[in-house]
């Protein structure tokens, strides 16, 4: 029996395939009937053009709803998706071919599906076994080269299935999905979720607060990184009434701060539900649906998941285990070994605690820790002091070389102060060696495209703050 994976997200497809799939801000939509005839006619056209079962088709595009019949067509044909963000350079894109050597390379997904509507439509789907690959997502590659995560058949249907059932999906929901596709939250947690129980989506080309407002009139669940929740609390028009048929509001993809957790629920009445994942096991632990959501945890782990600190300590690095993590990193079998432990244990380099209960707490990176004295310090205990005292928007803590030290505590901080009387609140709260050195005050914190606070570009900007005196 084949175990491929589009097989699998077609069967949730709605018997009537007259139901819309993706609904347009603009009016119109795309049924799921037109999605299922194009992607076998692209399949079509990927396996006429040479692509065989285990190759790669790289998609560098905008967003589109062409990309999904793509990534779906790829799945069919039984060949390996490789998404690749529009955001690129030449140079970036130069290594990724280089290195997944992939058989098709797209960088216009409407013109390359509008080519394919004159082949006659793939009939079954290539048979794949759970262990085949599916996708290979590129990490951001803040620390070295750039690592492709293998993804499998069996391990995104594993977690497709999963989030499925632990977010309560069915076919009378409508997904507002605003979240780019070439990252795994946008293109297998929003869209696998979707298609499994044949539902909707109200399919913006990105994140603007007037057409995801118009979107929320129509949506009964939202997905979004931590940015859109602050966006959205921004606009004075978000209120509960613009929330009203929401039935839950999902965030991932970067630490959802307390006070914004806060905020949003004194705003509309609704608890955002924070999950927490990566692209080496799509989603690992989330808030129950039903029960209390804390801020500042991200849950449980998902069925299937084991999930323990590293060395026995009460705070130390995740180890996960279970059928969604990957199968180890593309052509790089060195790295692979070095981070799965003996017993098959995937190291998440997430530094973290869990309770009795079995909730997880994330206390940031591993490569984030900052050793300042021969003390350990976790940023984000820093960062939750800091947040919370008056003039600071958000706050990102690092380590900077420092000559008595070894690193002292930095503190960017996005807002107004003094910082002296920032440095002295700190002191109240935490261990003098736990609170910053110093406080910089900036207009923005650089991040990546899913909203993550880029640490290593911070501690490259101030690696000579200490050193200049």
């Amino acid at each position: 029996m084949s175990e491929n994976l589009y097989e699998i997200l077609a069967a949730g497809f709605p018997a009537d395939r007259t139901k819309p799939c993706f609904l347009f801000a603009e009016g119109g939509a795309v049924s799921y009937g037109e999605l299922e005839d194009l992607v076998a006619r692209t399949a079509a056209r990927l396996v006429a053009e040479g692509v065989r079962p285990g190759d790669r088709v790289a998609l560098q595009a905008e967003k589109s709803w062409a990309g999904v019949v793509i990534y779906l067509a790829a799945l069919k044909a039984g060949a390996v998706h490789l998404p690749l963000n529009a955001a690129y350079t030449e140079a970036e894109v130069d290594y990724f071919l280089k290195d997944a050597e992939p058989a098709v390379f797209i960088t216009d997904d409407v013109a390359y599906v509008d080519g394919a509507k004159g082949f006659e439509p793939l009939g079954d789907a290539v048979a794949r076994s759970a262990d085949d690959l599916a996708s290979i997502i590129y990490t951001s590659g803040t620390t070295g080269r750039s690592k492709g995560a293998m993804l499998s058949h069996g391990n995104l249907a594993a977690n497709a299935v999963a989030l499925h059932d632990a977010w309560g999906f069915t076919p009378e929901d409508v997904l507002l999905h605003a979240l780019p596709i070439f990252h795994v939250h946008g293109l297998f947690v929003a869209l696998h979720c979707a298609f499994l129980s044949g539902c909707p989506m109200v399919w913006l080309p990105k994140f603007a607060d007037a057409e995801v407002l118009k979107g929320l009139q129509q949506a009964t669940v939202m997905m979004g990184v931590p940015t859109f929740y602050t966006r959205l609390l921004a606009n004075p028009a978000f209120d509960r009434q613009a929330a009203r048929n929401v039935r839950v509001f999902i965030s991932g993809s970067a630490p959802l701060l307390p006070s914004t957790f806060a905020e949003f629920e004194d705003r509309t009445g609704r608890r955002i539900l924070e999950r927490y994942g990566m692209s080496e096991a799509v989603i690992i632990t989330s808030n129950p649906l039903d029960g209390d959501r804390i801020a500042g945890s991200v849950g449980y782990p998902l069925p299937g998941v084991e999930l323990r600190i590293g060395g026995g300590e009460e705070t130390g690095v995740i180890e996960i285990r279970g059928p969604s993590v990957f199968g180890g990193y593309w052509r790089m079998p060195e790295k692979t070994a070095e981070e799965f432990t003996a017993d098959g244990f995937f190291r998440t380099g997430d530094v973290g605690r869990r309770d009795p209960d079995g909730r997880v707490w994330i206390s940031g990176r591993a490569k984030d820790l900052i050793i300042s004295g021969g003390y350990n310090v976790y940023p984000k205990e820093v960062e939750l002091v800091l947040d919370e005292l008056p003039g600071v928007t958000e706050s990102a803590v690092i380590g900077a070389p420092h000559p008595d030290f070894g690193e002292g505590v930095v503190a960017v901080v996005i807002g107004e102060g003094n910082e002296a009387a920032l440095i002295a609140e700190a002191r109240r709260q935490l261990a003098a060696y736990k609170a910053p050195k110093r406080v910089l005050f900036v207009d923005e914190l650089p991040r990546n495209a899913m909203g993550k606070v880029q640490k290593n570009v911070l501690r490259q900007r101030y690696a000579d703050l200490f050193a200049a005196g």
